[in-house]
């Protein structure tokens, strides 16, 4: 069992953030490089989060050191337990057991080294690197390597600027002598105090808005409410993103009819061509005229700068609008289900009932587990009680997080609910407890942080759509901000539980990973003054995150926000639920449309059916007729003897279908027995001829 822990959770902590990067990126269409990388950014933070709690449950390592001893001296085996591991076991028999999470000795520094220095590497150098080289309009590898190198070139230089400072303030104290391990943590203190600013930020906006979030939930009304404020929000950005297309598809159809078939830059024309929509390519396609050769008189055409350029711009626009159409579809859907579950309220048959049918086929789960029945009970009833238990459950932890990050740094006594809980639990050696309790604590800070991420948008700059919206940009810089992000706030984890001594300053062994981070002491104002009073601002922040200042700010500067005593607010929700209610008869009218024409094509192939049948009895019944027929003349003619020619013509008169009795067709040439003299011409029955001389001429 020795290290198997930890390789289940690298394995676990793969799928996890394959898993999520399948829903927010696009396998198919997105770069393999800007995924790769931000595949590596989000398994390394999740690595460092889950792994952890691992390190903690060693403690100060003597598990390890321990281990180590009994393994050489078996003959110190019950004393060790004894002094060690199982000091409540005085009056019993001692019992010493290996951890079920135990690592060997050795392998956790090397792990943590490489994990650190490589999500390090992603977010300073690579991720910045690839992030402008992915959104580069160029059409070549140089012309993007170039503009990527450009815009980082202030970008890096701000970063030297920041070390070059921290550097020279090391270097003017004499009694410093600047190793190279001092300069690592320089380095590390430097990357860190960056991170905890942006850190506390996010911490105090997910510790209130999450309980919130889910508290917002259980309320179907008001819920109701923000969706059709959020529709009528996204319809002018859908609108907008369509009118910016057409703008930038009409430049492009400009430049794809003055420069020609022969001109140096159509290979590139093309290249802008293939990344249009297909409607866009097809009416291009056909008011181009290649037979018209290139007029190197003209000096209209663009330059390769200006083809970048619209290149970058038409990548933006077609991302951003196919990204506002996916999300009115989920919109619409989301709404639908909400006024669905408000008219299924007062539901007396207790059955769920959906204003349309779902688009794919039922599956086995609704069938026979999710039936309308149980659906309706979890809609109506169990849904809103349990998001309400859990917003509370979830408020009290955000409340022990803002009070142990303002009390962590008392250490006598131990105010941190965390430090207390973990000390009590280092007492008995509980070490599942240990790392059940670390893991819960760092898994509910990182969701805070983490979410918050991935909800925050900066205009069309930086937003994390799901459904595969998310544009290349958007994913690195997400790979970027968990980088820095992860390992502050690991190191304020090991604050609230008092394992990292240059905060809680106890003389602990410490843990692999503080031992990977360095001593914070090297900078004696930042361990001892910003870590230990920076996070006390997560009250104000929490403060403000409870009244929504930050909503009621950019509501002020004219971005609309969802405030609920706002005139400009109740208009946008009339405004949304028009919408609303014109795509549900809209979509009404469709699936109306679809049921009718099933029901004609149901009624129309009975019928072909029906018709079909009736020809063939109809046709069987003919030929069943026509041999009676024919049996009857052969019998009458071997009764009477009659001349063959008058014979034939009975016949084939017994033959002929009947008319009726005014017919008359004088015209009628058609039969070859006309010709003989004495038969009368016309078309009536030889009970109707004129002739009366000639009935017995045969007797």
């Amino acid at each position: 069992m020795s290290g198997a822990a930890l390789g289940i959770e690298i394995v676990v902590v793969f799928f996890l953030a394959l898993f999520l990067l399948q829903r927010y990126g696009d396998f198919k269409k997105q770069q393999r490089m800007v995924l790769f990388g931000t595949l590596l950014a989000w398994y390394l933070c999740f690595l460092i989060v889950f792994i952890l709690p691992l390190d903690v449950s060693t403690g100060s390592q003597v598990i390890t050191k321990v281990w180590s001893e009994i393994t050489s001296h078996k003959t110190l085996i019950l004393h060790v337990c004894e002094l060690i591991f199982c000091p409540f076991f005085q009056n019993t028999q001692s019992v010493c057991y290996k951890p079920w999470s135990y690592i060997p000795d050795g392998i956790m520094p090397v792990f943590w080294r490489v994990v650190y220095w490589t999500s390090q590497c992603l977010t300073w150098l690579l991720l910045p690197f690839m992030q402008s080289y992915a959104r580069s309009g160029g059409f070549s590898i140089t012309g993007k390597i170039k503009t990527a190198l450009i815009e980082n070139a202030i970008y890096y230089g701000t970063y030297l600027l920041i070390f070059g400072s921290l550097l020279i303030y090391v270097a003017v104290h004499f009694q410093w002598h600047l190793s190279w391990y001092e300069l690592q943590t320089i380095g590390i203190t430097a990357a860190n105090t960056w991170g905890l600013f942006l850190l506390v930020l996010l911490l105090g906006y997910g510790l209130v808005e999450i309980p919130r979030s889910y508290w917002e939930v259980s309320r179907q009304g008001h819920l109701l409410i923000k969706t059709y404020f959020k529709a009528a929000k996204l319809m002018t950005e859908k609108a907008d993103s369509e009118e910016n297309l057409e703008d930038v598809m009409e430049e492009v159809r400009k430049i794809n009819e003055s420069i020609k078939y022969n001109h140096p830059l159509r290979k590139n024309v093309d290249t802008i061509l293939r990344k249009c929509p297909v409607e866009y390519q097809e009416k291009m396609g056909r008011n181009i005229d290649d037979c018209e050769d290139f007029d190197d008189k003209q000096n209209t055409h663009p330059t390769e700068r200006s083809l970048s350029k619209l290149h970058k711009q038409v990548i933006y626009a077609v991302q951003r609008h196919n990204r506002t159409r996916v999300q009115w579809q989920i919109l619409l859907e989301q709404a639908f289900h909400l006024e669905d579950v408000a008219k299924n309220e007062t539901s007396t048959s207790r059955q769920f009932v959906h204003s349309f049918a779902p688009p794919e086929p039922v599956g086995w789960f609704r069938r026979y587990i999710y039936t309308p029945s149980v659906e309706w009970y979890w809609e109506c009833l169990l849904k809103q009680w349990f998001y309400r238990v859990l917003s509370v459950v979830l408020s009290l932890f955000s409340m022990a997080v803002v009070w142990s990050e303002c009390t962590f740094f008392s250490t006598r006594p131990v105010l941190s609910l965390f430090a207390v809980f973990i000390q009590l639990a280092e007492r008995d050696y509980n070490y599942l407890y240990i790392e059940m309790a670390c893991f819960i604590t760092i898994f509910f800070l990182c969701t805070c942080v983490y979410s918050t991420v991935f909800r925050i948008r900066v205009f069309n700059y930086y937003y994390l759509a799901s459904h595969h919206q998310t544009d290349a940009y958007s994913l690195q810089f997400s790979g970027m901000l968990f980088c820095r992000l992860t390992p502050p706030l690991c190191l304020n984890f090991l604050g609230l539980i008092h394992m990292d001594s240059a905060i809680s300053h106890q003389a602990k062994e410490q843990t692999a990973y503080t031992s990977i981070m360095g001593s914070m002491r090297v900078l004696s104002f930042i361990a001892n003054g910003f870590y230990i009073y920076y996070p006390m601002l997560i009250v104000i922040l929490c403060i403000a995150t409870y009244f929504s200042l930050g909503a009621r700010c950019l509501n002020l500067l004219g971005f609309q926000q969802f405030m609920g005593d706002n005139e400009m607010t109740s208009d946008l929700i009339d405004e949304g639920k028009e919408l609303l209610q014109r795509e549900r008869r809209k979509r009404q009218r469709i699936e109306d449309g679809e049921n009718r024409r099933r029901e004609w094509r149901e009624r129309y192939a009975q019928s072909d059916e029906i018709a079909a049948r009736n020809r063939m009895s109809m046709s069987e019944m003919k030929e069943t007729n026509y041999g009676e027929t024919l049996n009857s003349n052969t019998d009458r003619q071997a009764k009477y003897t009659r001349s063959s020619s008058q014979t034939g013509r009975d016949s084939i008169e017994l033959l002929q279908d009947a008319e009726p009795l005014d017919f008359n067709d004088e015209t009628l040439n058609d039969d070859p027995l006309q010709s003989e003299p004495g038969r009368h011409t016309g078309g009536r029955y030889l009970s109707m001829s004129s002739s009366r001389s000639r009935i017995f001429d045969d007797v």
